[in-house]
């Protein structure tokens, strides 16, 4: 383990994509990219990194539109609504967003510019293609608007791309395809004229790409990437003749709207100079790193179901920009988190939303819980009685008893305590342990949670046997025992923030997770935090 992050001093850009603003966030979607992405924002800067770490909202999306429909309101009111909602639950359970992007005029002029100037290198291609639409009203069917069976795996999926085998269904390649907004209606299909990314041309750039990097990709990832390369890549619409989204300014789109996936790299891009302008660290403050000049470090978390936006079309239009922007790093995917063995389903009310759930456990508690139980590699399931159990069974239970046993030498052991070399080989191999988990080669935040627990088992066999020695054994392992859980704190920082927040106030941890914490000689008893109950953090 190095002193700092192998990255060294790159500033590392982080991409949680921009959630679509039809509803609030729910555990599902915390579950995923949010938490994972807060755990190695916070991992960096505990190492050392300079780190920009941002979202905003997606809100050019049709599922807007739709939710607007099914609302009576308009799209622009409901995006507000729950650009506000979201940004309370991202604070809620402590996702550390150096910014969190509006969607105003900037941006619009951000994203259209970063099409216009592909547009002007002539990468852009018009195509007449056939759309869905609905036979009665004319009107397109395209993305959140359509239903229908995937072409590829032929599982019900809506438009633009399949959640299950992750593949497009670019224009009217859905069978039987039906209307999202009233399932009744007679559908049909119509040519339109639309401006579009030759996918095909970059295949091989693509390709290339990938290959050097196969080995940090998670295996749905890595599969679906191998199936979409190994066959002609379709064209990638970006205007659609929809009535929702930023006009095209192209000549033969008028009334058309830019494809909203079109947008992903331009708001990443204009997410992280807003939360650069943000951060305080000078290596980053106010520059544009997606420049590659700044030489940055671009790590993208997404749900595996999007792949193929983030994974080929994002990084075309990257590519087409002949060397202007940066290329992202690494991909961490996450497959779906269900809720007591069911999809969770916002329109069937089967959701949990945050407030219910800090009903229930604290925040830490709950963040622990989505670490050990998320969806890394495979589906996993969420269950209220899971969560009140397993939290308070392997970790606040055992923590807390540590801490109450404990708490008498924080306030009567003068001066500082010696470790023993034993203690710091185990300390140092803990916090490497720790350093492994949260690296994005390997990243696995369940790993960390897993790490805690059983640490939490060894410490708390420790702790009780404390009162079995003789003093002077006693004042040695009452010193490796405090080193134990300086290290543990830090290692567990990123996922017990609140705890790790109320260390650093007390004394009990310096912030930082460099190898220098295990190889103390000698350590100071610190008031050991307590872990609190729903709606409680430490200190309070």
């Amino acid at each position: 383990m190095a002193g700092t992050s192998p990255g060294g001093s790159r500033p590392a850009v982080i991409i949680d994509t921009s959630p679509t603003p039809n509803g609030d966030l729910h555990i599902g979607h915390l579950a995923g990219p949010f938490l994972s992405a807060d755990i190695h924002a916070r991992y960096l800067r505990a190492r050392g990194r300079p780190v920009v770490f941002s979202t905003g909202t997606d809100d050019s999306q049709t599922y807007v539109m739709a939710g607007a429909r099914r609302s009576g309101t308009t799209p622009e009111e409901l995006a507000a609504v729950h650009h506000a909602a979201i940004g309370r639950t991202l604070q809620a359970a402590g996702i550390s967003v150096d910014g969190y992007a509006p969607y105003d005029d900037a941006y619009r002029a951000n994203a259209l510019r970063f099409v216009t100037d592909l547009y002007d290198a002539g990468k852009l291609e018009l195509r007449t293609v056939s759309f869905p639409c609905d036979a009665r009203t004319g009107e397109v069917l395209v993305e959140g608007l359509v239903g229908g069976y995937c072409p590829v795996c032929v599982t019900e999926s809506r438009g633009g791309v399949c959640e299950m085998c992750g593949h497009p269904n670019n224009f009217d390649e859905l069978i039987d395809p039906w209307s999202t907004l009233d399932p009744a209606a007679p559908v049909t299909t119509r040519e339109h004229q639309v401006l579009v990314l030759p996918m095909e041309q970059y295949r091989k750039r693509l390709t290339s790409f990938y290959q050097t990097r196969e080995s940090g990709l998670r295996p749905r990832t890595l599969k679906f990437l191998r199936e979409a390369l190994a066959r002609p890549l379709p064209d990638f619409p970006v205007t659609y003749p929809v009535a929702h989204g930023l006009p095209s300014p192209f000549p033969g789109t008028e009334g058309q709207r830019l494809n909203a996936w079109v947008e992903g790299i331009p708001a990443a891009m204009f997410c992280t100079d807003y939360a650069a302008r943000r951060v305080a660290d000078p290596r980053v403050a106010g520059k544009e790193l997606w420049h590659p000049e700044h030489d940055p470090e671009i790590i993208y978390f997404i749900g595996s179901d999007i792949v193929y936006f983030w994974g080929l079309t994002h990084l075309a239009l990257l590519m087409a920009h002949d060397g202007r922007y940066a290329l992202p790093d690494h991909i961490v995917s996450n497959e779906f988190y269900e809720l007591e063995d069911d999809k969770f389903s916002t329109t069937r009310g089967h959701v949990v939303y945050i407030d219910e759930v800090l009903g229930l456990v604290s925040r830490d508690a709950f963040r622990f819980h989505l670490a050990l139980t998320g969806p890394e590699h495979q589906r996993t399931n969420f269950s209220r009685d899971g969560l009140v159990k397993v939290t308070r069974d392997r970790l606040v239970g055992p923590w807390n008893r540590i801490a109450g046993a404990l708490a008498p030498a924080a306030g009567t052991t003068p001066g500082t305590l010696p470790v023993s070399g034993a203690a710091r080989r185990r300390a140092r191999a803990v916090l490497d342990r720790f350093v492994d988990a949260y690296e994005i080669q390997g990243y696995s935040p369940s790993t960390a949670a897993d790490l805690l627990v059983a640490q939490l088992d060894r410490l708390g066999r420790a702790t009780a046997r404390l009162a079995e020695l003789p003093a002077p054994a006693r004042a040695e392992a009452l010193g490796d025992l405090f080193l134990d859980l300086r290290v543990l704190i830090a290692g567990a920082s990123p996922i017990l923030i609140d705890l790790a927040e109320e260390a650093r106030r007390t004394g009990g941890w310096d912030g930082t997770l460099d190898e220098a914490l295990a190889d103390a000689g000698e350590v100071t008893a610190f008031p050991v935090p307590f872990l609190g109950h729903a709606g409680e953090r430490p200190g309070e």
